[in-house]
């Protein structure tokens, strides 16, 4: 937990041992916490920026540790308002996205060699495969597909493993709910294994393939690919793409790491999140298991687990009580993204 409050487990052993020993000088806590000199003045350094420590008042050369009470309440403050840059930041490039990607939804070939549009499935797939041919240094994808099969993965296996044995690198968005299917877990660690990165997201918002943050491709409705695709390139289209995904990389979590599971302050897991989010923003209970990779039943069960945690009767009262305790945001229950 310190680690997301920006301390690290050494640190966060200063700032205790500090805590515990208030008039303690610096030789005397280097012993306590058994760290070397140079290690000792750099985590001082960190929780002084931290301002979890400053000169005592009777001693400027000692240092004192400000109270958790204060001190937390800072960072905290700090942290919150860093989450909400970020929220915005990520949510302001998914707008971006969408609103391109509906602009030219149903636009043809503009001659310009900036959108091109793709009618029939073979058509994407023939051009899949000439943009992996043609790729010089990454790949970025988002797949929010449902779980896969063992014989989809390994039909994978042979182009991925060119793409990387050229040194292209791969970086693949899945969604948080693949972590249970099998064929998935031990094709992302094979991927890993060859070179590729792998996290996982609560929801993904389109399906998306970026070839050297040239050439984007995109399907021309959300939910079902076979309606055709948009070939994009120009260049504040794929900035735009681009800065998507980047948003939702870095909050995304490696395949191999249990977080994706880990409940927050309020209880929930990322997708018992992500369902509540997309419920307070009225979708329907087929559009969120499309959303977050699940079916229709599980949302259900979702649902009913957190109305349980709430004490209500109703979706709507669950509503009503997610945003007294704080769970929703007028944001929440208010955006289409």
């Amino acid at each position: 937990m310190p680690e997301t409050l920006g301390m690290e487990e050494t640190t966060e052993l200063v700032y205790r041992t500090m805590l515990a020993h208030p008039s303690e000088g610096f030789d005397r806590i280097r012993e306590l916490t058994g760290l070397a000199e140079a290690d000792l003045r750099t985590q001082l350094n960190r929780l002084s920026e931290l301002a979890l420590v400053r000169p005592a008042a009777d001693d400027p050369n000692r240092m004192h540790a400000v109270s958790p009470q204060i001190g937390m309440k800072v960072l905290l403050a700090e942290r919150q308002a860093e989450l909400a840059a970020a929220q915005q930041q990520l949510e302001d490039a998914r707008y971006a996205a969408e609103r391109i990607i509906a602009e030219f939804s149903q636009v043809q070939d503009s001659g310009n060699g900036e959108i091109e549009k793709l009618y029939h499935l073979d058509e994407i797939r023939d051009r899949i495969r000439l943009l992996c041919a043609e790729v010089k240094e990454e790949v970025m994808a988002f797949t929010p597909d449902g779980a896969q099969t063992a014989a989809n993965m390994e039909a994978a296996k042979p182009q991925d493993a060119e793409l990387l044995r050229r040194g292209v690198r791969m970086r693949t968005l899945y969604l948080d709910s693949l972590r249970n299917n099998p064929p998935t877990v031990a094709y992302a660690n094979w991927l890993a294994e060859q070179g590729g990165q792998v996290r996982t997201v609560p929801s993904l918002p389109i399906r998306m393939l970026i070839m050297d943050r040239a050439t984007a491709l995109v399907p021309v409705t959300r939910d079902d690919s076979s309606m055709g695709a948009v070939v994009l390139r120009g260049e504040g289209i794929l900035a735009a793409l681009c800065g998507l995904f980047e948003s939702t990389w870095e909050r995304a979590t490696p395949l191999g790491s249990s977080k994706a599971q880990e409940r927050d302050d309020r209880g929930l897991t990322p997708s018992e999140a992500e369902v509540l989010k997309l419920l307070a923003k009225g979708h329907t209970d087929e559009t969120i298991a499309k959303r977050v990779g699940v079916s229709s039943r599980t949302v259900r069960r979702i649902a009913a687990d957190l109305m349980d945690k709430m004490d209500a009767r109703s979706r709507f009262q669950a509503g009503a009580q997610a945003a007294l305790r704080g769970w929703i945001t007028l944001d929440d229950a208010t955006s289409t993204a």
